[in-house]
């Protein structure tokens, strides 16, 4: 599990912005967000976590995700 959804809505940001952001896919995003994808790049990760203002572990490796 990670931060990402709770993360993004903290922001007021939507699946579709951080895809911009990122410059990956709504889809891939919302699978992270939902578990249907467990193994992002690291790559993929900085992207997300940069677009939100965070850093990798706290949106992917928080306490809170586990």
């Amino acid at each position: 599990m990670n931060e990402i959804k709770s993360i993004r809505l903290q922001l007021g940001l939507s699946i579709y912005d951080i895809a911009e952001i990122t410059g990956l896919t709504a889809g891939y995003i919302s699978n992270l967000e939902n578990n249907r994808r467990t193994n992002p790049s690291k790559e993929s990760m900085e992207k997300i976590a940069e677009a939100l203002n965070s850093t990798v572990p706290d949106v992917f490796f928080s306490k809170k995700a586990v």
